[in-house]
């Protein structure tokens, strides 16, 4: 038997035609701001998803581990994978359970994943993951000793496909429910640093550098 699909109200139309897109620049602004990227990728025939920190390099992500994990080791040569960034902007509210949702901007990234084997590609690599975390940190850390690198591996996706979805705006209510006294809106979701504290061996006196600053700021 044949299931017609329901006729959806106007509203419910436009919002979900209107959260996916293809911008590629809207991808970059919302990789360039988030701070922890979920990457798939299949070991032994099974999907596996992993958070990690990253950074973005014209057309080309990087991530690194140690170089002993299945992410690094198991993708050296070419393979693909997906890696995904969202940031919640808020909660949203509806006068009735279905139309509770999440305001939120997320980016999906499909292409290969290979390891990063030049050891200048690599050095470029930690120091933009180093400073997308705080800006200018690279150059505030000591030199990476050899076997700081050597137990370091860096895998570049080269980015084939992006994609973007994205909600904004209030609750979209049925019409029956408006004027009602149940409760609606947003409530705001923000992420930022807070204040930072030395670790117990720092010397008195050793302030917190200038990336740090530049981390709240670009976080903020």
């Amino acid at each position: 038997m044949k299931h017609e699909k329901p006729d959806l109200p106007p509203y419910a139309k436009i919002r979900q035609m209107n959260r996916g897109g293809y911008d590629k620049e809207l991808a970059n602004e919302i990789l360039d701001a988030g701070l922890v990227a979920h990457c798939g990728f299949i070991h032994e025939g099974r999907p596996m998803v992993i958070p990690m920190v990253y950074a973005r390099i014209g057309d080309k992500l990087y991530i690194h581990g140690a170089s002993t994990t299945r992410i690094i080791k198991d993708n050296k040569a070419g393979v693909p994978a997906s890696l995904e960034v969202t940031l919640l902007d808020g909660l949203v509210f509806g006068r009735s359970a279905f139309h509770h949702s999440m305001n939120f901007r997320c980016v999906i990234v499909h292409g290969t994943a290979r390891l990063v084997e030049d050891l200048e590609e690599k050095n470029i690599a930690l120091a933009a993951i180093t400073d997308h975390m705080a800006p200018g940190r690279w150059a505030e850390c000591r030199e990476m000793l050899q076997k700081e690198l050597k137990a370091t591996g860096v895998l570049v996706l080269d980015v084939e496909h992006v994609s973007t979805k994205v909600r904004t705006g209030p609750p979209v209510d049925d019409p029956i429910d408006i004027g009602t006294d149940i409760w609606a809106g947003i409530v705001p979701v923000a992420t930022g640093f807070g204040q930072p504290y030395a670790a117990a061996d720092v010397p008195d006196g050793v302030e917190p550098p200038a990336s740090i600053l530049a981390a709240r700021q670009k976080f903020a």
